[in-house]
């Protein structure tokens, strides 16, 4: 059974992770869990400061060749009454610099407050949802 809206807005606001995926130039699926934040139709998240094999991280290579991504927040519980997700599908871009990056960063460590301290030095993901899908058992 789907989320109501409201619900929806309240559980991405409460979520404190979710999992991007995007896919590379040869079809394959690749997943990396991420920390976002949800606005007016848009999930920002940020390359951060944690250590990485490589700067040109493969979802920032998969985005630009294909900017078709979904995220998926879960909710896992041992009473799967209380199971739940949500899958966001949308457009990605890349954000090196600027007010829109500026923005996403703010929103960002509103949500989480290491980010005060230690923005993300990285380039930001801006995602324009179009469609949201959800279910809950009941």
């Amino acid at each position: 059974m789907s989320i109501p809206p409201e619900t929806v807005q309240r559980l991405l606001g409460e979520a404190r992770s979710a999992t991007l995926g995007t896919v590379d130039e040869k079809g394959q699926v690749h997943l990396v869990p991420i920390v976002f934040a949800f606005q007016d139709g848009m999930i920002y998240t940020a390359v951060d400061a944690k250590p990485k094999t490589t700067h040109r991280l493969k979802r920032i290579r998969n985005i630009e060749s294909n900017p078709r991504v979904s995220v998926l927040v879960d909710h896992y519980h041992d009473d799967w009454e209380r199971l739940w997700w949500i899958r966001l599908d949308g457009k990605a871009r890349i954000v090196e610099s600027g007010p829109a990056r500026t923005s996403a960063l703010l929103l960002l460590a509103e949500k989480y407050p290491i980010y005060v301290d230690q923005p993300p030095p990285g380039p930001a993901i801006v995602i324009e949802v179009e469609t949201i899908r959800s279910w809950r058992p009941i």
